[in-house]
């Protein structure tokens, strides 16, 4: 006796990889997503926390990275570089003064943080980044790393 497997919609079950390049955009884009979404810079700590707006170019050599932090001293900025994940966080300090016989009519200056993540296309250096804070803009150089070339092995 022969039996015939009989699968009323093949196409339904059948799995064909997508071309390789969409593939690759497909997996980087919810990396992406996925990363901000789980990422603590991404996350406000409070209603003071804003994320800064930023531009990046990228170059032959390197990307080109420019946020704006207004208030920010240099020393109240951390730049991470992790696994192609750029991390910016900053806070702006108020302390008040309150000097005798004056009276505070506004209050609108109060401390703040920045705080941005965002994954990089590329592998960057990190031991030739360089980082400028000027006029409440920071600049960095994120150079490029070299592609890693295929290693052709040879058979014994």
């Amino acid at each position: 006796m022969n039996l015939v497997v009989r699968r009323p919609y093949p196409q339904l079950f059948a799995f064909r990889r997508p071309a390789p390049a969409f593939d690759a955009r497909f997996e980087r884009l919810m990396e992406n997503v996925l990363n901000d979404l789980f990422s603590p810079a991404s996350r406000p700590a409070s209603a003071q926390t804003v994320s800064p707006r930023i531009n990046v170019v990228e170059t032959d050599k390197a990307f080109e990275l420019q946020a704006e932090l207004p208030g920010v001293k240099k020393e109240d900025v951390a730049i991470n570089v992790q696994d192609r994940r750029l991390t910016i966080e900053a806070e702006v300090k108020r302390t008040e003064e309150k000097k005798e016989g004056e009276n505070l009519v506004y209050a609108e200056r109060a401390s703040r943080k920045f705080a941005r993540s965002f994954a990089l296309p590329a592998e960057v250096d990190e031991s030739a980044a360089e980082a400028r804070l000027e006029n409440g803009v920071l600049t960095l150089t994120l150079p490029k790393k070299a592609p890693v070339q295929a290693k052709q092995i040879a058979i014994q």
